[in-house]
């Protein structure tokens, strides 16, 4: 009796269903990460790809490039004010001083300004680590 079939079952879904759990946060995870990615792709193409590039590589000597930037990491903590306010001031990415103004976009929302950084941050070879809503949130409000 210790040992009846409906035991069995019963200790197997045990087993089991915290395994199913996991794979489908995975699942979940990957999707709703993909969605955010082509979010900011999107995002991307509409409000920065004019200056910066299709594939961030900037114009000349007017627009910086993001493609491999190390202006990204050396000051990753002022580009949400960057993309909402702009910047005046010249500045230097790679060596290289870029003096043409760059316009911002009050009509970001803080979570459209999280999805854009992290398109940034993950492609044409970047790999800096994602930016989440919160911090891009609180690094607004330095700003404002």
């Amino acid at each position: 009796m210790s040992n009846s079939p409906a035991k069995r079952s019963i200790k197997a879904i045990w087993f089991v269903a915290p395994i199913v759990a996991i794979l489908l946060l995975v699942v979940m995870r990957s999707f709703l990460g993909n969605q955010s990615a082509r979010a900011g792709e999107k995002l991307y193409a509409q409000h920065c790809a004019q200056c910066h590039g299709a594939n961030g590589e900037g114009y000349l000597k007017l627009y910086p490039p993001l493609a491999g930037a190390d202006y990204l990491a050396k000051f990753s903590e002022t580009l949400p004010c960057l993309i909402r306010n702009g910047a005046q001031q010249p500045m230097v990415v790679n060596g290289v001083t870029y003096r043409q103004a760059m316009p911002g976009n009050a009509a970001l929302s803080d979570d459209n300004i999280r999805s854009i950084l992290n398109y940034i941050n993950s492609s044409w070879g970047n790999e800096l680590p994602p930016v989440t809503y919160k911090e891009v949130r609180e690094l607004l409000e330095g700003c404002e």
